[in-house]
């Protein structure tokens, strides 16, 4: 019986290790910490590990953000990134940051929108963008949308990165200098409420900067793919909302990962959704019906899901 039991035992043990080899994990890119990518990544590793059957596994990873995460996707480094509208485009057809060469992704679905935060401390002399002339600004990492959205924005006020001085931090890293006075302002493309923002308002008053009058208008005159978007006052405890410049953000895939793998993602996260937005607060501000209208095509998987 001994001997019985121990050879049952053992076989058991063998199917387990087996089943944990045919195991497909996957990594998805997300950003820095203290923005929305990153929690956002962990939620939806979190609804894959448990709902995709047990043939799949995910977990996040730090990345420079949505800037870099096509190139991750490009690399092979990660098979599933979050990235924005504008980017994606730009990556499928080979142009901006893509110049090396065209990416071969698509869409798997949309998700919350970034929002490009802009914030100082209540009692900065910063009022506006043009008043960022000369000041120390945390501008996010080097791989992140927020640097892209800042060459996007400042020359539309005359200006460019020259004429601040930036430093290439993490969210986390950059709203902390900015309570502890190292930077005059702090910049993050987000979701919100993001985290770092919040952190920093927990122990400061904080404001938004603005644009000025008709230059918001302008931005999303010269590039429809982003928006405008408000941020009620109540989500920092700032004395006024913001009316910040946004774009939407996306799951992209390479069209090399299989359809059946990409269906049981969608369905994971998509079957599920009151639950991920239980578990996310920015999944709240996920609508699937988006996923029909992305910026590029969705992938096959993808397609199979939302067209059913």
């Amino acid at each position: 019986m001994y001997k019985t039991l121990k050879t049952t035992t053992l076989a058991m043990g063998m199917l387990v290790i087996a089943a944990a080899a045919q195991a497909e994990e996957l990594r998805i890119g997300t950003a820095s910490l203290g923005g929305a990518f990153y929690p956002m990544g962990q939620s939806i590793s979190n609804m894959v590990n448990k709902y995709a059957g047990g043939d799949l596994s995910m977990v996040p990873v730090v990345t420079g953000g949505s800037v870099q995460n096509p190139r991750l996707i490009d690399s092979g480094e990660v098979e599933i990134a979050i990235t924005n509208n504008n980017l994606a485009v730009l990556a499928t057809k080979g142009k901006g940051p893509y110049k090396s060469g065209v990416i071969d992704m698509s869409a798997v679905a949309a998700l919350h929108p970034s929002v490009l935060h802009m914030i100082v401390l209540d009692g900065s002399d910063i009022k506006t963008i043009e008043d960022l002339k000369g000041k120390r600004v945390a501008v996010g990492p080097a791989g992140g949308g927020t640097l892209g959205f800042m060459n996007f924005v400042l020359p539309l006020h005359g200006m460019s990165m020259d004429d601040i001085v930036p430093s290439f931090l993490s969210y986390s890293d950059g709203f902390s200098q900015l309570s502890d006075g190292n930077v005059d302002a702090a910049f993050a493309l987000s979701g919100y409420p993001a985290g770092a923002v919040m952190q920093a308002a927990a122990g400061n008053k904080l404001r938004f900067i603005n644009f000025s009058d008709g230059m918001l208008d302008k931005a999303l005159e010269k590039n429809a793919a982003f928006k405008a978007v408000e941020i009620p006052a109540d989500v920092y405890s700032t004395a006024q909302a913001g009316n910040m410049i946004g774009v939407n953000n996306m799951l992209i895939a390479p069209n090399s990962l299989s359809a059946d793998t990409v269906e049981k993602i969608v369905a994971a996260v998509f079957d599920n959704l009151g639950e991920l937005q239980e578990e996310n607060a920015n999944a709240k501000q996920i609508d699937p019906a988006n996923s029909l209208n992305l910026a590029i095509p969705l992938h096959e998987g993808a397609a199979r899901y939302f067209k059913k």
